[in-house]
């Protein structure tokens, strides 16, 4: 097996094959389509905006760098950016000349579509597609889970999980799974998580459900809070 697989952890969802790669990111071998969720690209400058908290100004840098990593690595004919891909409508329109430049080199030459988030709802003037939703039979990619549907990749839920390892317990953001859906972790630098033993995620899963916890060694457990 070679050292990237071992990296990264096939899954099924609605009879295709997935990736939940450790980054953070989901690849579609099959249509060869890259998914992130939650970049929140601007967090910092916004905080420091409303007159909160001044944050260190890199989180855009290393978030278009991880993105642009996985970009090298898997050269994917499409990215789907599942919403929250800006932290408000502001930063997206006040993006720096080059972090503006660099994502119009990471979509040259490939589809790119920005799903609307409750961050950053409307269009951007960044090229691209902008969708409320993307139908790609059998699966279909929003923002936020909607009960009841079946082949659905979401986020918003920033997901993370605990694993108890060694007598110790160690915090990472997390994929959660089952037969209906997969909703994927932040991607964004200065994200946070929500327990998936929170009501709004322990009540949408099925009992059956996992959680891929990323990181450079990525642990494949029950879901926290679910009982089988």
């Amino acid at each position: 097996m070679s050292r990237e697989h071992k990296k990264n952890k096939r899954f099924t969802l609605a009879g295709v094959e997935l990736e939940a790669r450790s980054s953070g990111a989901m690849w579609w071998p099959e249509r060869q389509v890259l998914v992130v969720s939650d970049l929140h690209l601007g967090k910092s400058e916004r905080i420091a905006r409303l007159g909160g908290a001044m944050l260190p100004p890199y989180e855009i840098k290393d978030t278009l760098a991880r993105l642009d990593a996985e970009v090298a690595a898997l050269d994917p004919r499409a990215v789907v950016c599942l919403g929250d891909s800006f932290d408000d409508r502001a930063v997206a329109e006040g993006l720096a000349e080059d972090a503006v430049l660099w994502l119009s080199r990471l979509m040259a030459g490939r589809r790119w579509i920005w799903i609307e988030g409750n961050h950053d709802p409307g269009p951007v003037d960044l090229g691209g597609t902008h969708l409320g939703e993307l139908s790609e039979p059998p699966l279909i990619f929003r923002h936020i889970a909607k009960p009841g549907t079946s082949g659905e990749v979401s986020g918003h839920y920033h997901p993370k999980a605990v694993l108890h390892a060694r007598g110790r317990q160690v915090s990472r953001p997390c994929f959660l799974y089952d037969s209906d859906r997969v909703i994927l972790p932040a991607f964004g630098t200065y994200t946070g998580g929500l327990r998936s033993t929170n009501p709004a995620l322990s009540g949408l899963m099925r009992p059956e459900a996992l959680a891929i916890l990323t990181g450079p060694v990525p642990a494949v457990i029950p879901m926290p809070g679910r009982c089988p």
